[in-house]
């Protein structure tokens, strides 16, 4: 990191007198001396850097990258090799740590700091059954199952086991075969418990009201009116995740408690009131001794009235579902809770909801609000209207929409600022419409920020200024990017199409100002008003074209049918662009432009782009499983070959077909055809960085036409690939919080021999492999004396 310039140092040509400054700006061409002063000045600036720079890096937290391993040979610490995040935190916590060297707070301390996880550590010899001594009663060790406790039963298996087991002598399972080790309960083994999930907290959305939402319950002392509503804001099934609170620098460091770990919501932790069970049932290790409470919604779940028309955002150790009620009629209700499976909500449930209760199903995202009052009007309608929710999935980092910061890029020296917009949901229904207002007639670039987490349904032919066919009509650069920790939904009515107000002559200059812009979004289709097969963009004639930390629902989401299983929905493709353009005649022989498309840290659907654009994938989810295709031509079949495409970090699900292909840590789950796949330099249209090669990739092995490559693995076999390299994903379903992440199952090779020998897909830049590594090397050197180490992954 360099220290940057003193705000006290003005550059030297801004000390010069103004009359100088001012016939400079008069010469022709104007500027002469600027560029001048500005050489000499930057030696100066450079220098100043320097020493400022030489101060900054005698302290691990401002120091440069390339300091560190100096740093850590002052402490005398070994080098580790990933993140350079965690490498800087594990320097900086060396004397902490070995302050506290052979406890369970500096293992835990050592592999978060290391890892960014939550984790917890516990000695298996704990959870052994005893016989013990009448005179030496051990009652917090061992006990009986309460089988009577779902509650205490949710926690079997687990990082917080409370029950007693017998000896395990068998040697731990490797990581390496099927699955992840298992905690063998055994005198020497320590069980480090991690949680590779991250948990993420969507600030404040509005759910999903069921299509039914308020019906009449008649049984005796039952609620009068259950409110029935979807916590995705589509109303798409979710896996509910508790938030991770933590307290890293307490003593001993608390990095893991039962109800705050990132971990799916036990339905039986949410039951108000639920059994204790027996009295042998052992209290979860790493409690505060005793026996825990077997129902704890409180540490789930919260219910907060609120005033006015919008809730204050969540705290930072909210709970991982809050409940936002209207204040009036709701102020004082005490709530109860009660874990169900809301699957098949249109039966009932039994016993039936009282007033005053609320059932959560936290594996598909439901909620039922028992409801008093002599008519809907008392409480059902209000909440019908008033109910908001933030609430918390699982993810294993950074892709696709997620609440958190969405940096732009430093603006362009000389470019003119960007009129800036501000979006929020109070504004009314059409806020977002009349943001985009009147595209064709600005003369300055276009920012609109959407400042809430709110779902917005926007009406492409509503938009003021639309163009005569339907699309928007651009005259500067346009930016739709998500406030920093908000992510938003837009549900379309109709696909989005981008072109140029005026095309002007050929070669038209304006065109190239014609970027286009979306940041941290989450793109749907509206509930009725699509064909089927439409994409969410079919057109963009403009420059360039970007997406970055965005979600185009890719469809393929869990449906609740009444099968066993449920089904899986209808596919969408995500962008179907042709090679004319959209354009026809004068426009589209004056359209000079090879639009560039690119995608960053996004998930999205089937890609059926033409050769006449560049497309770029970095750190995103390709979903074509459900329509054959995950990239090919507009066609969506076999007939057109895709676009020119660079790959870095990318999970296809479907065949790939493209016109020519380069780039590394690509997973290609399904078959690969590369048309031109003879040369090795890049073509005309392709950027200078483009390869034509590619490696460290993963194959299916089965009828590929493969471009050069080195480096890659086959999973049937092939060049270089003596033995096949098996696949395997902890899950393929969208909306499922282990969605494209690599399974323990999957072959080491994809796993450690990716770029940068971290594994191969779009989690890559994760660098979970050097975390995994590197907590090996740190335990092998912090593990209490005797003890063995059996790591074992919770999510």
């Amino acid at each position: 990191m360099n220290a940057p310039d003193t705000p006290q140092a003005l550059p030297l040509f801004q000390r010069l007198p103004e009359i100088l400054r001012q016939r400079d700006a008069e010469g022709t061409p104007p500027g002469q001396l600027q560029a001048l002063v500005d050489a000499m000045d930057s030696v100066f600036v450079a220098l100043r850097r320097r020493v400022e720079q030489q101060y900054d890096d005698l302290f691990i937290d401002t120091c440069d990258d390339w300091v560190v391993p100096y740093l850590a040979d002052l402490v005398g610490t070994s080098h580790l090799a990933g993140d350079a995040h965690a490498l800087r935190a594990d320097v900086a916590r060396t004397v902490f740590h070995r302050r506290r060297k052979g406890t369970l707070g500096a293992v835990e301390s050592q592999v978060h700091a290391l890892s960014g996880w939550a984790v917890h550590a516990t000695e298996l010899r704990r959870r052994l059954a005893w016989n013990m001594h009448l005179n030496h009663l051990r009652p917090g060790l061992g006990g009986t199952a309460a089988l009577r406790s779902p509650a205490r039963l949710s926690f079997v298996d687990g990082p917080f086991d409370p029950f007693a087991r017998t000896v395990d002598c068998k040697p731990p399972q490797s990581r390496d075969g099927d699955g992840p080790a298992r905690p063998a309960a055994n005198l020497p083994n320590l069980g480090v418990f991690v949680w590779r999930l991250l948990d993420a907290q969507v600030g404040v959305l509005t759910p999903a009201l069921h299509a039914v939402p308020i019906t009449v319950q008649a049984q005796p002392g039952a609620a009068p009116f259950v409110l029935r509503a979807h916590l995705h804001p589509l109303g798409e099934p979710m896996v509910l995740f508790n938030t991770h609170r933590y307290q890293a620098d307490s003593e001993p460091p608390n990095l893991a408690d039962e109800d705050a770990v990132p971990n799916p919501m036990p339905a039986a932790r949410l039951t108000s009131g639920a059994p204790a069970g027996s009295a042998g049932g052992q209290a979860p290790a790493g409690s505060a001794g005793g026996q825990a409470p077997a129902g704890n919604p409180g540490a789930y779940v919260q219910v907060l009235p609120y005033a006015g028309s919008t809730p204050d955002a969540p705290a930072d150790d909210a709970a991982g579902l809050v409940l936002h009620v209207p204040a009036a009629p709701f102020a004082g209700v005490a709530w109860r809770f009660r874990g169900a499976n809301l699957c098949a909500w249109e039966a009932g449930l039994a016993p039936p909801l009282a007033a005053g209760e609320i059932a959560i199903d936290p594996r598909n995202g439901r909620i039922a609000f028992g409801l008093a009052g002599p008519d809907a009007a008392t409480q059902a309608e209000p909440l019908a209207a008033g109910l908001r929710a933030s609430v918390t999935h699982g993810t294993p980092g950074a892709v696709g929409a997620q609440p958190l910061g969405h940096p732009l890029p430093a603006p362009t020296a000389g470019a003119p600022l960007p009129l800036r917009r501000v979006v929020r949901a109070s504004d009314g229904p059409g806020a977002l419409a009349f943001a985009l207002r009147d595209l064709g007639a600005l003369n300055q670039p276009l920012l609109v920020e959407i400042a809430d987490s709110a779902t917005y349904a926007l009406d492409v032919a509503s938009i003021p200024g639309l163009g005569a066919d339907g699309a928007l009509t651009l005259t500067h650069e346009l930016t739709v990017r998500a406030r920093d920790g908000q992510r938003p939904v837009l549900r379309l009515s109709q696909p989005l199409r981008l072109r140029p107000d005026s095309m002007g002559a050929a070669s038209s200059p304006e065109q190239a100002d014609l970027n286009v812009r979306f940041v941290g979004l989450y793109l749907s289709r509206s509930a009725s008003g699509w064909a089927a097969g439409t994409a969410l963009l079919t057109q963009a004639a403009v420059n360039s074209l970007s997406f970055d930390g965005c979600t185009l629902d890719p469809g393929g989401a869990l449906v609740l049918d009444g099968s066993v299983l449920g089904s899986r929905g209808a596919a969408w493709p995500a962008l179907q662009l042709a090679a004319d353009y959209g354009l026809a005649g004068a426009d589209l022989a004056n359209f000079s432009q090879v639009p560039a498309i690119s995608l960053s840290h996004c998930v999205c659907g089937s890609l059926l782009v033409d050769t006449a654009y560049t497309l770029a994938l970095e750190a995103s989810i390709v979903d074509g499983a459900g329509s054959e295709y995950a990239l090919t031509g507009s066609a969506g079949d076999d007939t057109l070959w895709g676009p020119p495409t660079q790959l870095a970090g990318v999970t296809l699900f479907g065949r790939t077909r493209v016109e020519r292909g380069g780039g590394a840590g690509a997973v290609f789950a399904g078959r690969l055809e590369v048309h031109d796949n003879q040369h090795g330099q890049p073509g005309t249209q392709d950027p200078p960085e483009a390869s034509r090669c590619l490696k460290h990739c993963w194959f299916e092995g089965q009828a590929d036409r493969l471009p050069q490559h080195f480096g890659c693995v086959f999973g049937a076999g092939g060049p270089g690939a003596p033995e096949p390299a098996a696949l395997r994903f902890v899950d393929t379903l969208f909306g499922e919080p282990g969605y494209a992440q690599l399974a323990w199952a999957s072959d080491e090779r994809i796993r450690e021999a990716g770029p940068g020998d971290d594994e191969m897909g779009a989690w890559g830049f994760l660098a979970n492999t050097h975390k995994w590594k590197n907590i090996c090397i740190r335990l092998r050197e912090f593990m209490p004396v005797g003890m063995r180490a059996l790591i074992t992954t919770v999510t």
